[in-house]
């Protein structure tokens, strides 16, 4: 049983393996295609071997004997985000390709939501899965943000960065940790960055209506943190109270 187990995880670490070396077989085909400068290159490079580093140590932690469909396509889609990333710092050397940095961005955008169906309908939802999907979609937000602060200012980093601070608070409060009730609210809220984000960078509008869009987006993000930060901090004080108080609370 023990070797089977074994066999079992180098199977599941040799895909995170391949996903590494589409990476870089992605990175060499805008290289040939749009003649990717040094930075694209490095920061693709960095962001392939991070994401196999962090994905195999957490797989290995989680002891999966399977890497499972679901998660195959959110690698898929955390190559198109590494593409995405190479393209964005290439944009601070030279005139990026806006069709091909939104084709990207607009295929990583609906696989997004294709990956958590068939976790479902395949029956292999897991918590690594759900937290691999998490993590593609925030970071891809933040570069995304990234590129738009480059012409609306760098106030469009509240977006990308909101995430991140939200993490970092919660190591100082760990009530921040906390689940959260499911909500409809909160997945359009999440589901809307990327659209209103692409939408401004892919420069289709007048400056006021890209202005207008990524200001929807940041309201609509600082209203649903908001509610749950709330939310988060008055069961946190119903927690901590003792039973007498909870009495005197509710007479």
């Amino acid at each position: 049983m023990a070797l089977n187990n074994t066999y079992d995880a180098r199977l599941v670490q040799q895909e995170t393996a391949v996903g590494a070396g589409v990476q870089i077989l992605l990175l060499a085909l805008l290289g040939s295609a749009i003649g990717l400068g040094p930075a694209g290159w490095v920061t693709g490079l960095v962001f392939a071997t991070a994401t196999w580093a962090v994905l195999s140590r957490a797989l290995h932690r989680s002891s999966l004997r399977s890497f499972g469909p679901a998660n195959r396509v959110t690698l898929g889609r955390a190559t198109l985000v590494g593409g995405v990333t190479a393209l964005v710092a290439d944009s601070f050397e030279s005139t990026p390709p806006v069709t091909l940095l939104v084709g990207l961005t607009a295929v990583a955008l609906i696989l997004d939501g294709v990956d958590g169906k068939v976790a479902r309908r395949t029956n292999t939802s897991t918590a690594l899965g759900a937290r691999f999907d998490m993590e593609v979609d925030a970071f891809l937000i933040l570069v995304l943000s990234v590129y738009v602060s480059m012409a609306l200012g760098p106030w469009v980093l509240l977006i990308g960065g909101m995430r991140y601070v939200f993490v970092a608070a919660a190591r100082v409060a760990p009530w921040l940790n906390s689940p959260l009730p499911p909500s409809t609210a909160r997945k359009t809220v999440a589901a809307l960055q990327g659209v209103l984000l692409l939408l401004a960078g892919a420069d289709l509008l007048p400056y006021a209506a890209n202005f207008a869009v990524v200001l929807l987006a940041l309201g609509s993000l600082v209203w649903s943190f908001g509610r749950d930060v709330l939310w988060l901090w008055r069961t946190s004080r119903v927690a901590a109270q003792t039973p007498a108080e909870k009495v005197l609370e509710l007479v």
